[in-house]
């Protein structure tokens, strides 16, 4: 799930401030500590076999986020993708991998316990 910023509803509309809020924009009620997270990716850069080894060879993590600049595109456990654009607010649920079309710059907030498996184990396989 992903929208431009500039399509979330507005909910206050003052001289000097504008606050914007999707509502039900994922749930992270069955998650404990949240980390926050930020990533520079090059273009061309695919996370895939990276995750290999992981349930169904995918990241188990959901993460919120924000595009910040650059394009990627995010494949799903049904094999589904979804592209994300500068400029996108974004939820993706567990079961997903990432691909880098445009050097890209984002911030996640993903469920700490279980993104830092995921990050370890990629460590592993990049110390292999």
């Amino acid at each position: 799930m992903h929208i431009q910023v500039s399509d979330v509803p507005i909910k206050v509309n003052a001289p000097g401030a504008v606050a914007r809020q999707m509502t039900e924009f994922g749930d992270a009620s069955a998650y404990n500590v949240i980390g926050a997270e930020h990533f520079k990716m090059d273009a061309g850069t695919d996370i895939t076999p990276l995750l290999q080894g992981l349930e169904n060879d995918l990241c188990q993590a959901p993460h919120w986020g924000y595009l910040i600049q650059g394009a990627v595109t995010v494949t799903y456990t049904n094999g589904q993708t979804e592209d994300v654009h500068s400029g996108d607010l974004f939820y993706w649920p567990p079961g997903h991998t990432v691909r880098v079309n445009q050097d890209a710059e984002f911030v996640l907030f993903s469920p700490q316990h279980e993104h830092t498996a995921v990050f370890d184990h990629i460590n592993r396989k990049l110390n292999a």
